[in-house]
């Protein structure tokens, strides 16, 4: 092999090596414009609502010790029942769609008031107790929140009496006597609210049931603890998580110790699947799979076909590749993000298929730069769309590509592409003047 040939191939190879500084590029600018999606939610979900947190009923008790210390008592329901139906809508910012949702709880059970163990009961001040409910956003409220107790109604008020629990909220007075321990208060109440992105709930019950149910198709169940049994369909989706005293960090009652919220949420995130632009990073790290791929069929035509091919349009190939995310970046904000795939794909075919004739002067060769493109393409198509089984699927493509170029090289005669041609012109000299 002459080392013309190999000076080209290391030239395409640098060249290669040089195009994946504008797709690391491109990755910052795919971060950029998701950066800028998720401020534009952002500011929509405070004007909207940001996410949800629920949490409660509870019965707050303040004490005071008799180093003078003061503090409250967190009184727990002995059961608690919540059920959520959850309407989601998609709304538009600018060029971005964010999702937003409202919800309806149905929420009953009962208090059976238990002596706390910690403190005396002396030391509560049982006439200045409150019931309440945390609401980590009451922007979001609806209609007016109220709660029955016994039969009796109470309308919630903006305001907690203590911030135990880290979480705004709503509360009512709910004076106690020394009586109301060891008596059962059955409660039921409805609250609509709405939020964006999450919802999520604190059982703050050592019995408790939730359960959630809405027309939305690809629920993500986050926090703390998962569903102990659910169903997502096309048609939306069911879920329900239930608590009992061996897996929460109280019992009745929260005193000196208060459990850090975040460590016993749970609840749903309301994402779509896949956005535009986690396909979007997905495609971009496959660019040097394609790029590289179609240098290298330019270079095996050029062998074959023994016509030179500049280094200058081994650049210009590239940069119609790079462009190709380019398209799809700015076309998926617009559009379904497939159909954006599709015609950039379709743009960037054609583009380098005409290129390609104008240079090699024939459609056989154009066409077998087409064929190779759409089956590259449309495999990449396949592999972005899939989650679990994508490195399986890309690891098998990849092997069948080798084969492929494997097979192909064996054509080349690699020891004598770059033979010099015989001089024929030393048969029939030109005359000397």
């Amino acid at each position: 092999m002459s080392s013309k040939i190999l000076q080209k191939a290391l030239i395409t190879t640098l060249l290669i090596a040089a195009l994946m500084v504008p797709s690391c590029l491109l990755t910052n600018l795919v971060k950029e414009r998701e950066n800028i999606q998720q401020q534009a939610t952002q500011e929509a979900g405070q004007k909207w609502a940001t996410p949800q947190v629920f949490a409660g009923p509870y019965i707050s008790v303040p004490y005071t010790g008799k180093d003078q210390h003061t503090g409250h008592v967190l009184l727990l329901p002995q059961q608690l029942n919540v059920h959520s139906e959850l309407q989601t809508e998609e709304r538009s910012r600018s060029i971005y769609k964010i999702m937003f949702y409202r919800t309806q709880l149905t929420v009953n059970g009962n208090f059976l008031l238990q002596k706390p163990t910690q403190i005396p009961l002396e030391l509560l001040d049982l006439s200045k107790a409150s019931l309440c409910i945390g609401l980590s956003d009451r922007k979001g409220i609806e209609e007016k929140m109220a709660i029955t107790v016994n039969g009796k109604n109470y309308d919630f008020q903006p305001g907690l009496p203590d911030n135990k629990l880290q979480l705004p909220g709503l509360s009512v007075a709910f004076p106690l006597t020394t009586a109301s321990f060891d008596s059962a208060f059955p409660f039921n109440m409805t609250a609509h609210f709405k939020g964006s992105g999450q919802l999520h709930f604190a059982p703050l019950s050592a019995n408790s049931s939730f359960t959630m149910a809405s027309a939305w198709p690809s629920p993500s169940f986050d926090g703390n603890t998962l569903p102990v049994s659910r169903s997502v369909t096309d048609k939306g989706f069911s879920a329900t998580w239930k608590f009992n005293q061996a897996n929460l960090p109280f019992t009745a009652s929260i005193v000196h110790e208060t459990p850090e919220l975040k460590h016993i949420l749970f609840g749903v995130s309301i994402v779509k699947p896949a956005d535009q632009y986690a396909k979007t990073m997905r495609t971009i790290k496959y660019s040097l799979l394609v790029i590289s791929l179609t240098f290298a069929l330019f270079f095996i035509l050029e062998l074959l076909q023994k016509k030179p091919v500049h280094p200058i349009q081994y650049v210009l190939v590239g940069l119609a590749l790079i462009v190709f995310y380019t398209l799809l970046l700015s076309a998926s904000e617009f559009i379904d993000f497939d159909l954006a795939y599709v015609l950039s794909a379709v743009a960037t075919i054609l583009l380098i298929t005409l290129y390609v004739k104008g240079h090699f002067k024939t459609w056989k060769t154009a066409g077998i730069f087409t064929a190779t493109l759409a089956v590259l393409y449309s495999y990449l198509f396949c592999i972005i769309r899939l989650e679990d089984t994508a490195l399986l699927v890309g690891s098998i493509g990849l092997f069948m590509i080798l084969a492929v170029i494997m097979f192909l090289s064996q054509r080349i005669n690699w020891y004598k592409l770059d033979a010099p041609a015989k001089d024929h012109s030393s048969a029939h000299p030109e005359p000397t003047i």
